[in-house]
């Protein structure tokens, strides 16, 4: 099994490139950003309000880390939260400019539409692996909202962390077993 290394910010040119069923490797800037924080950017959102952060080829990890048991880690425990939670409000964050999302579990027909318009991606990673994803992340800053705890939003910076493209720009789901361009 070929893993593609593959370095946040991603162009649309490579994200072009990606295919679902791809492996990679991601190193670079993720966001967190759970269930609370995109109804807080929603409502921002409605409200024309400036965002706490540029969604412009944005990357985003569904994620609420648990605190780190000691320094050596930055959580103690980051792993994967149900991707179907944000679908409501994933189309019009792709509107405005998210490329990468990252979870776990299937995306709604909606959603998979939105992501082959707005040439985007949706990658999913390890579920029930908490500990070791937290092992791939160097550092950590608060964004914004850190009254919701582990659902604040952050900037990570990853290195090296495993994913799988399950929703492409062409609307291939590896889920579904659907491929319609190779």
């Amino acid at each position: 099994m070929k893993t593609i290394p593959v370095h946040l910010p991603l162009t649309g040119k490579q994200i072009l490139q990606l295919r679902a069923g791809d492996f990679l490797t991601l190193s670079g800037s993720v966001y967190t950003m759970r269930d609370a924080a995109h109804e807080q950017i929603d409502n921002m959102l409605n409200k024309n309000q400036s965002l706490p952060f540029h969604l412009q080829n944005a990357a985003v990890y569904y994620v609420g880390p648990t605190p780190s048991p000691d320094e050596r880690f930055v959580f103690g425990a980051a792993g994967p939260t149900t991707s179907g939670r944000m679908d409501r409000y994933t189309p019009r964050l792709l509107e405005k400019g998210l490329k990468i999302m990252i979870g776990k579990g299937k995306r709604s027909p909606e959603v998979v539409k939105a992501i082959e318009q707005n040439k985007a991606l949706y990658l999913a990673t390890i579920g029930g692996a908490g500990s070791y994803l937290a092992s791939k992340i160097l550092s950590s800053k608060m964004i914004a909202f850190e009254d919701l705890g582990p659902e604040a939003i952050r900037l990570i910076e990853v290195k090296d962390f495993p994913c799988v493209v399950i929703n492409d720009a062409y609307g291939n789901d590896f889920y579904r077993g659907t491929f319609l361009v190779k």
